[in-house]
């Protein structure tokens, strides 16, 4: 945009190519991107949802990036905060990438004002990869037949009931607070520190009700160890046939669990193009849609990364009543 504006301006020739070069020499670097192994940080442990997804994409990688590997490195810790931090202090040279969540990618300042990076600032959104669906599921044991009558049941009964999250500040934390507080509604909160462990928990009776993903509960679903009630996604999930949106229930709730692929801060905007075309390619082969969909009942997503940008910050707009209203804090 500066150039246009320069050229209308009438300025000489000389000064054009002088200002056009670095753009030139940036735009070959981001064409030769990349020329070795590039890391991807997760910001959770092996074996969950997001370190899934990253190894389904990691094992297409090459095949759109020169003959590269992508290398999946967990760094857990702090709500995702950990890995946030550490790739928020490297370069921005595309061989660093972090595989984005909610919490160190978006709303981590707000839930912690301690924290020694701003989510906000630190880095260069590049694609939006993914939507996951959450669901709202309960013990078997509950007497709830639908969303109308938990709400029902809840106001009867306002602190009766408990329900288990991933920690706080996490989806299943804020999915379920978010339905409550529009629900009209009170319920205790009993914060785990995986989703592993609030599904267990809600198994063994611990709690009532939860709000994980999808692919978190759908074993224990299908096992009959916990009774699915709504999804959070506008429309049906084919995972779950039957099971109503919470929408229908409260006009407009539409959420999912979203991740995507971040770079530190300040990259050139040829590189970041570079890298969400690779990422794009990688996203739209069907086998990994039909992976992603299969193992954690995901859309894929895409777009660019103004669109990335865009989405985080709707996302924060959409949090940060909650958060500070509710007081939620991680230390």
């Amino acid at each position: 945009m500066q150039h246009t504006r320069m050229t209308r301006r009438g300025l000489g020739a000389g000064l054009l190519t002088g200002l056009a070069a670095p753009a030139i020499a940036q735009s070959q670097s981001a064409s030769a991107w990349p020329d070795r192994p590039v890391r991807l940080i997760v910001p959770f442990g092996a074996g969950g949802a997001i370190d899934t997804l990253s190894r389904t994409v990691a094992q297409r990688f090459s095949e759109f990036a020169n003959g590269q590997s992508l290398v999946v490195e967990n760094r857990s810790g702090a709500g995702g905060t950990v890995a946030g931090g550490f790739v928020a202090r490297e370069k921005p040279d595309g061989y660093t990438l972090m595989m984005a969540d909610v919490g160190s990618n978006a709303i981590g300042k707000l839930l912690n004002p301690g924290l020694a990076y701003d989510p906000a600032t630190a880095f260069t959104p590049i694609i939006h990869l993914v939507n996951l669906p959450g669901v709202v599921i309960a013990h078997p044991s509950v007497t709830v037949k639908d969303l109308p009558d938990l709400i029902a049941q809840a106001k009867a009964r306002p602190g009766a009931f408990t329900y288990s999250s991933a920690g706080i500040g996490n989806g299943s934390h804020l999915f379920m607070a978010l339905l409550l507080r529009q629900a009209g509604v009170e319920m205790v909160h009993v914060p785990y520190r995986s989703g592993a462990e609030m599904v267990t928990a809600l198994v063994r009776g611990d709690a009532q009700f939860g709000f994980p993903t999808v692919s978190s509960a759908l074993q224990m679903i299908r096992g009959g160890q916990a009774k699915a009630i709504a999804v959070s996604t506008a429309e049906e999930t084919p995972a779950l046939p039957g099971i109503p949106p919470v929408a229908r229930t409260i006009p407009g709730f539409n959420l999912a669990v979203w991740h995507g692929i971040m770079a530190p801060a300040e990259m050139e905007p040829a590189l970041a193009s570079r890298i969400n075309t690779v990422f794009a390619r990688v996203a739209a082969l069907p086998e990994v849609q039909e992976a992603v969909f299969r193992a954690q009942a995901g859309r894929m997503v895409g777009g660019s990364p103004k669109d990335f940008a865009d989405h985080i910050a709707r996302e924060i707009a959409r949090w940060e009543p909650l958060i500070r209203e509710g007081g939620f804090k991680v230390e």
